[in-house]
């Protein structure tokens, strides 16, 4: 498939736009209390550096992307079962991501149509969207950012301006030390903050790459800021307790907004928005997945869509329930995934960096 290079505008509102993806949909960090903040503040601060290992990796080989790189630096075969585990990672990311829209559609909008039909429909617009390329992916999120931007603004303003925000909720400040809030820092590394390591498959695609490293840091840090307000409007809102304890917190939360008797039914809002992020990160690891296919086997890009496609959608079945779903992620595989977003990354810059040292000896 042709590789087409993308603008940094917007790489930049594709990055942003995967980062927030689904994380609002959950309390983030829900057992550290009233201090998810200080959690998600030093989560986001490893996350930071884990965004600029990832540059670094880029800029030393630019041409190439991740599976490429794994192949060049690792040798043929340690590089292609790397690129391998990258690929088995990207697709249950996607299948994740697929059962949670499908979960969220039944519960608010769709509650007597069957989820395998709903997820049916979302993997078959995925695959559609995943045949155009990253490009087109990117300027459709471009398109859509501003939209985004401002309902986010808008649900915020609205929950601030009524007063359902009560501050107390937030005392006493680190009431239990900082046990509780070391304790949720790695599963917060974890997602969202280490998730950016997809976009090792991306990087190669930017059209520029003068001032793009600013530009990622300053959207990743203003992302991050975002996302540990928001968590925290939970947490204002509905107590830590309960903010923990009901499936969607920030859903809950925007359905206490009432104005005027006319803005009664801004969860709808929320939705359509959540289900812009939701896609936009399906999408892209679903990319990330099919074009991992394509390096591995050499097998055309197109040609791996469907079958990726069924791969993730069965995965997306494989919990009988929601509950039992979010107990894999968090309790199971969420234990796992620093090997992939750190170690493979860390494993990648060292392999790099060896044989740079050793060609001018050469």
């Amino acid at each position: 498939m042709k590789q087409e290079k993308s603008g940094l505008a917007e790489f930049i509102s594709g990055f942003v736009l995967f980062e927030v993806g689904s994380t609002t949909l959950f309390q983030i960090g829900g057992e550290a209390g009233p201090d998810a903040w200080a959690a998600m503040a030093i989560a986001a601060v490893a996350g930071f550096i884990l965004l600029m290992m990832y540059w670094a990796i880029h800029r030393r080989d630019p041409d190439l992307d991740l599976f490429e790189l794994c192949r060049k630096y690792l040798g043929k075969t340690a590089g292609s079962l790397l690129s391998a585990l990258f690929v088995v990672y990207f697709a249950y990311e996607a299948s994740r991501n697929l059962r949670d829209l499908g979960e969220l559609a039944a519960y608010v909008l769709l509650n007597r149509t069957p989820l395998v039909v709903i997820m049916l429909i979302g993997i078959a617009i995925v695959a559609s969207s995943a045949r155009y390329g990253l490009r087109v992916v990117f300027l459709c999120g471009l398109v859509l950012f501003p939209f985004v931007v401002l309902s986010y603004m808008t649900l915020i303003s609205m929950i601030g301006g009524l007063g359902l925000m009560n501050f107390e909720n937030m005392l006493p400040v680190l009431e239990n030390g900082l046990k509780p809030v070391w304790k949720e820092v790695p599963n917060i590394i974890s997602f969202p903050f280490a998730q950016p390591v997809l976009f090792l498959v991306f990087f190669s695609r930017l059209k520029t790459k003068q001032n793009a490293r600013k530009a990622l840091l300053i959207a990743y840090g203003s992302t991050a800021v975002f996302l540990m307000a928001v968590n925290q409007i939970n947490v204002l809102v509905l107590g830590p307790k309960l903010a923990n304890a009901v499936a969607f917190p920030l859903l809950q939360t925007v359905q206490l907004i009432e104005l005027a008797e006319v803005f009664e039914r801004m969860d709808v809002l929320f939705v359509v928005v959540l289900f812009i992020g939701l896609g936009a990160k399906l999408l892209l690891f679903y990319i990330g997945a099919v074009q991992g296919c394509d390096r591995v086997t050499g097998v055309p890009y197109k040609k791996w869509i469907i079958p990726v496609g069924v791969a993730i959608f069965g995965a997306a079945l494989t919990s009988p329930n929601y509950s039992h779903f979010i107990w894999v992620g968090l309790e199971v595989v969420l234990k796992w995934y620093p090997l992939i977003q750190i170690c493979a990354p860390a494993l990648l810059f060292m392999a790099m960096l060896i044989k740079r040292k050793k060609r001018p000896q050469q």
